[in-house]
C-alpha cells in the first residue's frame, strides 16, 4: 500500500536510532484463555488456535497506531513491532475499549474490534497475564459515522453521528466472551456530530444538535433505552464538542463561546473572554480538578495555529488562559500520572505544565519543528500517554519516542515501517 507524503514542513534534526523493520511474519489468531468467563462464541469468528498464546511475568502494555492502510502494534516498552501490520483501507480512527485489552477501529460504519493481543486475568490473591500476536477480529459494532468513544466509570459509550444511537457496554465485557457483549441503546432526537458518557450512577450524558448545529448538553436519568428521563440541560454551548472528565466526576463539553461543567446535578458555564473563543478539545484527569483544552478566536479561519491553552478549574468555574508561544494541534493534548498539564508544541518540544497554576514547569525537545496540515486528518505529530510514559510520533522520520516523564528525558526513539498518523494503547 503506498503511503501519503506528510504535509508539514521540518527543521533539521540529527536522525534518530532506527531499529528493525516490521518482521514479515503472517497475523496469527489469539486464544482466548480457557480461565475467561465463559460465553457464547461467534460463528463467524471462532476461537484462535493456541499457538501464538504465552503466559507472561507481567503484564505487557502494547501500543496501536494507525497508517495510510492498516495498523500495526508495538510493545509499549521496547517499541518493537508485534506481529504484523494489519491491512484496513481508508482513514481509520482507534481508541482504547477500556478493558485493557482491545481497540476499538471507527471505519465509518462500523466500531471494529482488534484483539492487541496483551491481558491479565484475576485469580484470587494473583492474577495471570499473557500476550498474544494482535488480530483484526470479526467482531463490529454496527454504527453510521461511528464518532466518539468514551471510557467512564466501567462503561464504554459509542457515539454514530449518522443517527445519534448511543450504545454503552460494560468495559470488561468485551474481553470476557468471543462474541460482542450486550449493550444498552439510546437514541438522541436528532442526529448530529456528538459525543455520551455514562455517569458512575447511571445517567447519561449526551449533547444536544442536529445536523445543521449544535447547542449543548442534557443530563438523563439512569435506565434502560428510550425510558431515560431528562434530569437537566443547558443549550448555552453553540458548537457543542469534545468532552473530558476531571476530578470528582466534573464532565465538561467545550463551545465555541467557553465551557460547560456537569457536576454534582447542575451545569454551570464558563464563559470564553472573548465573543469567540473556542475549547473544543478537551484532556482531563482524575487527579485534577483543571480540565487543560485548546483555545481558539479566529472565527473565520480554514486552520486557526493557536498558541494559547486554556485550563478550566472545575472546582471554581475559573478559566486561566496561557500563551506557550508556539501552536498546537489537536492531537497535543494529553495528562501526566499525576494530572500534569501536558502539550506538544509545533517548535518539538513537550511542556509539562501545573494545571493549577498555569506554569510551564518544564520543556523536553522531543521531535523536529513542525507545522500543522490543513488537513485534519493528515499526519502529524502526536502525543499518547500511557502511564509515566509520553509517547510521540514524528511522521517525518517514521519515528515514535519514549519520553520518560518523571526525568524529562527521551528514553527510547524508534523508526517504524509506517509513516505513523493517530496512536493510542491498551494496558495489557
Amino acid at each position: 500500500m503506498s503511503q501519503k507524503a506528510p504535509s508539514f514542513s521540518l527543521s533539521p534534526r540529527s536522525p534518530r536510532r532506527p531499529t528493525r523493520a516490521l518482521a514479515a511474519v503472517g497475523l496469527s489468531a489469539l486464544l482466548l484463555s480457557a480461565c475467561a468467563a465463559p460465553g457464547n462464541q461467534a460463528a463467524s469468528n471462532p476461537s484462535p488456535s493456541t499457538a501464538s498464546t504465552k503466559e507472561a511475568g507481567a503484564p505487557t502494555p502494547r501500543l496501536v497506531y494507525t497508517y495510510d492502510g492498516g495498523l500495526a502494534a508495538l510493545d509499549a516498552k521496547t517499541l518493537e513491532p508485534v506481529g504484523a501490520g494489519t491491512q484496513l483501507d481508508g482513514f481509520n480512527r482507534v481508541n482504547p475499549a477500556g478493558d485493557g485489552r482491545h481497540v476499538l477501529v471507527s471505519t465509518g460504519d462500523a466500531f471494529r474490534v482488534f484483539d492487541v493481543g496483551a491481558w491479565t486475568e484475576p485469580h484470587g490473591d494473583h492474577s495471570h497475564s499473557y500476550a498474544a500476536d494482535p488480530r483484526l477480529t470479526e467482531l463490529a459494532f454496527e454504527a453510521n459515522k461511528a464518532g466518539h468513544v468514551v471510557r467512564h466509570a466501567g462503561k464504554t459509550v459509542l457515539f454514530s453521528d449518522g443517527s445519534g444511537k448511543v450504545e454503552s457496554f460494560a468495559s470488561t465485557d468485551l474481553a470476557k466472551a468471543n462474541a460482542l457483549p450486550a449493550t444498552d441503546v439510546y437514541t438522541t432526537p436528532e442526529a448530529h456530530h456528538g459525543v455520551a458518557v455514562e455517569l458512575e450512577d447511571g445517567k447519561l450524558l449526551v449533547t444536544l444538535g442536529n445536523e445543521e448545529s449544535r447547542t449543548g448538553i442534557a443530563v438523563l436519568s439512569a435506565g434502560k433505552g428510550q425510558d431515560r428521563q431528562e434530569v437537566v440541560r443547558n443549550e448555552d454551548c453553540p458548537g457543542v464538542h469534545g468532552e473530558a472528565v476531571a476530578a470528582g466526576e466534573a464532565v465538561v463539553v467545550g463551545c465555541t463561546n467557553g465551557m460547560l461543567i456537569y457536576k454534582d446535578g447542575a451545569i454551570t458555564k464558563v464563559a470564553s473572554p472573548d465573543a469567540y473563543g473556542r475549547m473544543g478539545n478537551q484532556a482531563g484527569s482524575e487527579k485534577s480538578p483543571v480540565i487543560l483544552g485548546d483555545y481558539k478566536v479566529d472565527k473565520a479561519a480554514k486552520l486557526e495555529r493557536p498558541t494559547r491553552i486554556s485550563l478550566v478549574n472545575t472546582e471554581t468555574a475559573k478559566l486561566q488562559l496561557v500563551d506557550l508561544g508556539t501552536s498546537y494541534s489537536f492531537r497535543s493534548l494529553g495528562r501526566g500520572p499525576s494530572g500534569e498539564a501536558l502539550v506538544l508544541g509545533t517548535d518539538g518540544s513537550l511542556r509539562i505544565i501545573d494545571p493549577l497554576t498555569g506554569m510551564v514547569e518544564k520543556a523536553i525537545p522531543v521531535v523536529s519543528a513542525w507545522e500543522e496540515s490543513e488537513t485534519w486528518q493528515d499526519p502529524r505529530p502526536t502525543l499518547f500517554v500511557q502511564g509515566s510514559t509520553a509517547f510521540v510520533t514524528e511522521p517525518a522520520t517514521r519515528t515514535i519516542h519514549a519520553v520518560d516523564l518523571k526525568t524529562g528525558e527521551v528514553g527510547k526513539s524508534v523508526q517504524l515501517e509506517h509513516v505513523p498518523n493517530e496512536l493510542t494503547g491498551v494496558e495489557g
